[in-house]
């Protein structure tokens, strides 16, 4: 796919609009009112975060500052609604709770640009307060390539603690101590990023890989298996599990290798971070 041509860097304000952006493509209405993404991951080429590093911290307050202007400008009542002539039909937009949470990160993919400023939201939707319900998070990713915006969403809902789960899986990583449950037969574990789509997104060094492994089930036999897709490699139980990536051509490609995963396990990811594994249906 052919790439637009090269942009300029980044600035601070690039960023703090793409922010901004972000958070008004993915407002999802309820009833009574309107909720924004909370937390916010932007991703710079490294050459834009060495220069802005010495006002990173100047530019996370003037995005809260700007994201809680736009919210008042879009709640803003239209002046028959302020004289009292008309009733407020529309929900307004509630600012999270907790504050608006920005971290700005290098990204490390291989093709990302200067001036490429690339941003995954996330939302926390209430529960629906049905019986076995669980919390569904939506994930707005928004891009800016070579000056050409685009944005993708997805909706990712875990399972209430008392759901049927085939496996739970405990971890650590810079954001603290978190429990995963794997409701479907297969999940990629990984930092994630731009194109990188992971069910146990990961928060630590890039010593991990975007796409570090996979964990597969077989429905037929309840076994699960681990296909490694990492530079550093990845273990079970301290023991090495085969790579799956080979260079051919100067390309990846995949031989679809695997390795069994006991019912428990301890899986470590390039000696960074380690997965507790327990399968559910093999006790």
């Amino acid at each position: 796919m052919d790439r637009p041509a090269a942009a300029n860097p980044a600035t601070a304000r690039d960023i703090i609009r793409e922010i901004v952006r972000n958070m008004g493509e993915g407002l999802e209405p309820l009833h009574y009112s309107i909720l924004p993404p909370a937390i916010f991951h932007v991703y710079l080429h490294p050459s834009d975060m060495e220069r802005l590093r010495g006002i990173l911290p100047r530019i996370l307050d003037e995005a809260r500052r700007a994201l809680d202007a736009e919210l008042e400008s879009l709640n803003r009542a239209s002046l028959g609604e302020r004289l009292k002539l008309a009733r407020r039909s529309d929900p307004r937009i509630v600012a999270p709770e907790g504050g608006w949470q920005i971290r700005i990160l290098e990204n490390t993919d291989e093709d990302v640009e200067p001036g490429d400023i690339a941003i995954s939201s996330e939302l926390a939707l209430p529960s629906k307060g049905e019986l076995g319900s669980g919390s569904t998070t939506k994930r707005i990713a928004t891009r800016r390539l070579g000056g050409v915006e685009s944005t993708k969403q997805s909706y990712d809902t875990s399972p209430a603690a008392d759901a049927a789960a085939l496996a739970v899986i405990e971890y650590e990583d810079s954001t603290g101590r978190k429990t995963y449950r794997m409701t479907k037969d297969e999940i990629v574990v990984g930092r994630g990023g731009r194109d990188y789509w992971t069910d146990i997104k990961l928060e630590t060094l890039p010593d991990v890989s975007r796409e570090h492994c996979r964990l597969r089930r077989d429905p037929a036999s309840g076994q699960f298996f681990l296909k490694d897709l990492s530079q550093l490699g990845t273990t079970i139980d301290g023991v090495k599990a085969p790579s799956s990536i080979e260079m051919a051509g100067g390309e990846k490609r995949d031989r679809n290798l695997e390795a069994p995963v006991p019912a428990r396990a301890r899986i470590g990811l390039a000696g960074v971070v380690f997965l507790e594994f327990r399968s559910t249906s093999n006790g």
